[in-house]
């Protein structure tokens, strides 16, 4: 029985050391929450330390295929990915900001 609790315990770190999804992150200027806008963002916490973008491709009805009318009238959406370091020794956080908006947060630990 010690055994398996060894086990269940390593497999409770192991899940817990990932990155974290944030509902939210406070910033000097105020708290961030999913669905703010860029502006707002960039208001309560400033410009980030780093900035990721990348093309997603546009799907119409979920689909894993792109259909021709979508890939012709946008064939991809810009995502943006912010970093904020949030001072030495804290965890650092990355905002997902998708059409202008905040779409998940990110928390995780610092570089080593």
């Amino acid at each position: 029985m010690g055994a398996q609790i060894r086990v269940g315990l390593l497999v409770a770190v192991l899940l817990l050391s990932g990155p974290v999804h944030a509902d939210a992150l406070r910033c000097s200027g105020g708290t961030v929450q999913e669905g703010d806008t860029r502006a707002s963002l960039l208001q309560k916490c400033g410009p980030p330390q780093m900035q990721d973008s990348f093309c997603a491709p546009v799907f119409q009805n979920k689909s894993l295929v792109p259909t021709p009318l979508a890939s012709s009238v946008a064939p991809c959406e810009q995502i943006d990915d912010w970093t904020y370091d949030r001072s030495p020794g804290r965890l650092t956080a990355t905002v997902r900001i998708r059409a202008g908006a905040v779409q998940s947060i990110r928390i995780q630990s610092p570089p080593r």
